[in-house]
């Protein structure tokens, strides 16, 4: 039986004038952004060439690419594509040659895989059960629980929370999966989405250098408080006082021409030439933010209606 695909909200729709997605209306892959990056795909199904990054690297977030530009999964090219991936790419023999859509063994990249075959109708139940049997006491991942960290780290959380709500959307909902993914959540909103529970005080990002209030596309591994708040949107959490600080940020962020600028560009980003200039409007980062936003307002909304009308909260 084929898997069951339901519809998704791709960044493409808000994206059409972009000079490579011109006339890719419906995210279709004969032209734009996507035929781009189809074009370069190798016969033996990987993308790159191994030196400038590690193929891994570039299959997996090239990949993401095509998944965050609305490709159109049930196009004869795109299909042709992903056959190519699923029968000839693996993880290597450092990883049992584990095939590219059952992943590895790091629950950051395992994320990431879930939601693609999630989009493309590759489903692993394994590697959702491996991610599950991963999940830490605070609630959230660590890639480095591995070698002995007990505490959750915010990059893997939404690498695994994206993968772990692709799979549902695409498949169904699983209690398991949805009481992994309620825990996770209010392990970043206790935090308020970037503090210390501890302390209170803003999080330092060792790892990536980079603030948790500068927003990049794509955002790769990296967390930030854009990309956590979209995930709530799309999960469809309802939002409280606790994300009100980091939506806060993302509107005081806003331009005079009610854009946002990309801020960063991290460390080996695969096709920075698609994803817009740091320091410039940019659209992928503009419809998240106005995404978030409307959900956020939806709130606000809601609320007052309850107020006029006790019987609206019933």
């Amino acid at each position: 039986m084929a898997p069951r695909l339901r519809p998704v909200d791709p960044l493409a729709s808000h994206a059409r004038s972009h000079r490579c997605t011109r006339g890719n209306r419906g995210g279709g892959a004969g032209a734009g952004c996507g035929a781009l990056l189809l074009d370069q795909q190798r016969q033996d199904g990987r993308w790159g060439d191994g030196v400038a990054t590690p193929f891994w690297w570039s299959n997996l977030y090239t990949l993401v690419f095509l998944r965050d530009l609305g490709l159109d999964r049930t196009s004869p090219r795109v299909r042709a594509a992903i056959d190519r991936v699923r029968d000839n790419i693996t993880w290597g023999p450092g990883f049992g040659d584990s095939p590219f859509f059952e992943g590895e063994v790091e629950p950051c990249i395992n994320g990431r895989v879930l939601a693609l075959g999630a989009y493309f109708g590759e489903r692993s139940d394994r590697l959702v059960d491996r991610l599950l049997s991963e999940q830490l006491g605070d609630g959230g991942w660590n890639c480095e629980a591995e070698r002995g960290s007990v505490h959750s780290s915010f990059h893997t959380t939404i690498c695994v929370l994206e993968g772990l709500l692709a799979f549902e959307q695409a498949f169904g909902a699983m209690p398991s999966v949805t009481d992994a993914r309620q825990h996770a959540h209010e392990y970043l909103l206790e935090r308020r989405l970037f503090r210390r529970l501890s302390t209170g005080e803003v999080i330092k990002d060792r790892k990536g250098n980079q603030s948790w209030t500068q927003f990049a596309f794509p955002p790769l591994w990296h967390y930030d408080v854009l990309r956590a708040l979209d995930y709530l949107r799309s999960a469809g959490v309802q939002p409280d006082a606790r994300v009100e600080e980091a939506v806060a940020i993302v509107r005081e962020r806003r331009q005079d021409d009610g854009r946002w600028l990309l801020d960063v560009r991290h460390k080996n980003t695969v096709h920075e030439e698609l994803a817009g200039a740091v320091g410039a409007p940019n659209r992928w980062i503009t419809l998240r933010a106005l995404r978030v936003l409307d959900w956020y307002a939806r709130r606000d909304r809601t609320s007052d209606a309850a107020n006029r009308d006790p019987r609206a909260a019933s």
